[in-house]
């Protein structure tokens, strides 16, 4: 039996909370035509004559705001689940890669390759499939060993969605924080995308809705709950309802309590940590919040680490 790999395989984050950097990390990511689906002759003068000379120094300030002494909070916890993983999976070789930043995926994969691993198991931290996340990770897997040789055993996970450990995961997070903060309303917040991608065939939006139907079944979390999208970026169409306007028009209609949630993300990062926790908790008290709380992703919690061991089994 020859010797297996795991791959936890991620977004990325800039290598420092610094204008260069993080215009480095943004030319990657938002280069990608898996993430921005336009025309390159339309989108490439956009990115490089506009946004690569304005949006760094602003997001910058948003790294800057979240960044820790060991780096980035994605970056802190991705090496924390790897290495949780590698623990109590001590026969496979498991490594953690990056789509925008380094170690790249690549560069991962030819770090296995060095190891003599002759099956990976790629797993990417995205709960719900999409184009713009998932398939950039397939993308840069297949890259890699476009001109390769000796390919070793591939495996995907393609998404865990309505996996049960999963699913008994948020639920036991929700019932935690609904005791706790006795919110009037649990908001389930997606990371959005353009509406645009879901026409083409993207399922993003029905795994979305998918997750959420798979936690709420023969299940009471004991107040009502919303599904919200977040993130938006760009003037085209996104999923809704947006989770900012929502917040901004809660309150007019009593409610004064909410309790928010990241079921997409698995780790925190600037879009948890800086977007939920500062500018839409603004938003909210701004328009007459009173109590404004957030449930974190998993991050290295044990028992995620033993979905992620199960899930690879």
């Amino acid at each position: 039996m020859g010797k297996k790999g795991i791959l936890l395989a991620n977004i990325g984050t800039p290598d420092r909370p610094e204008p260069k950097e993080v215009r480095s990390y943004l030319k990657a990511f938002l280069g990608d035509p898996r993430v921005i689906d336009k025309p390159r002759w339309q989108w490439l003068p956009i990115l490089h004559g506009i946004i690569l000379n304005t949006r760094p120094k602003k997001s910058a300030e948003l790294y800057r705001s979240i960044w820790q002494d060991e780096g980035s909070p994605l970056l802190i916890h991705t090496k924390a689940q790897t290495a949780g993983l590698q623990e109590i999976m001590p026969e496979d070789v498991v490594k953690y890669g990056m789509a925008y930043s380094e170690p790249t995926i690549s560069q991962s994969l030819k770090a296995f390759e060095k190891e003599g691993v002759e099956e990976i198991t790629i797993v990417p931290m995205y709960p719900q499939y999409s184009t713009s996340t998932t398939a950039s990770i397939y993308d840069a897997v297949f890259k890699h060993y476009l001109k390769t040789e000796n390919i070793p055993a591939l495996n995907f996970i393609k998404d865990f969605a309505t996996h049960p450990g999963y699913i008994n995961l948020l639920r036991r997070q929700i019932e935690a924080g609904v005791a706790t903060y006795k919110p009037d309303l649990l908001l389930l917040s997606y990371h959005g995308i353009p509406v645009s991608y879901v026409k083409k065939g993207d399922p993003y939006e029905e795994q979305c809705e998918a997750t959420t139907q798979a936690v709420f079944v023969d299940w009471e979390c004991g107040v009502p709950y919303k599904k919200v999208y977040q993130s938006k970026f760009g003037p085209d169409p996104w999923l809704t309802p947006a989770l900012d306007q929502t917040l901004k028009e809660l309150p007019s209609q009593g409610v004064k309590n909410v309790l928010v949630i990241t079921p997409g993300f698995v780790a925190d990062c600037v879009e948890t940590i800086e977007e939920i926790e500062v500018e839409n908790y603004g938003y909210f008290m701004e328009s007459g919040g009173v109590e404004f709380n957030y449930i974190h992703p998993f991050n290295s919690d044990s028992d995620f680490i033993e979905i992620l061991k199960e899930m690879v089994k």
